[in-house]
């Protein structure tokens, strides 16, 4: 497989611009969704307040996953800067292209993301 071109390489940089921009439009929007659940016994009952604890916990795993994407993508603008996309971070192997185009931020080729030994 031949290296990325020039031009494969701004196309990849700015679809991580734009996934790392709506990610963080994203966390912005839902900001307030992880805040405190006010338990208030006179305000609401048992099971409203298990409700909002529910919702509460299921925005703060998704802001948890949110922030892991975008360390992801910013870890593959690196790689770009340092001439080192595309090539698996852990044996330092090729990663085959469809890979790269279905994930642009994956940082393994598929044998070390299997956790193979290549």
């Amino acid at each position: 497989m031949t290296e990325p071109k020039a031009t494969d390489i701004a196309a990849v940089k700015a679809r991580l611009l734009e996934m790392k921009a709506e990610l963080e439009r994203l966390a912005h929007e839902h900001e307030h969704d992880s805040d405190i659940v006010e338990l208030d016994q006179t305000t609401q009952g048992r099971l409203s307040r298990m409700d909002a604890l529910q919702g509460q916990a299921m925005a703060q795993e998704v802001a948890r996953r949110r922030e892991v994407e975008i360390r992801r993508i910013e870890a593959a603008l690196e790689r770009i800067e340092d001439d080192e996309y595309g090539y698996c971070v852990t044996c330092g192997e090729e990663i085959a292209r469809k890979r790269l185009e279905l994930d642009p931020a994956t940082p393994n080729c598929i044998d070390c993301a299997r956790g193979e030994e290549t």
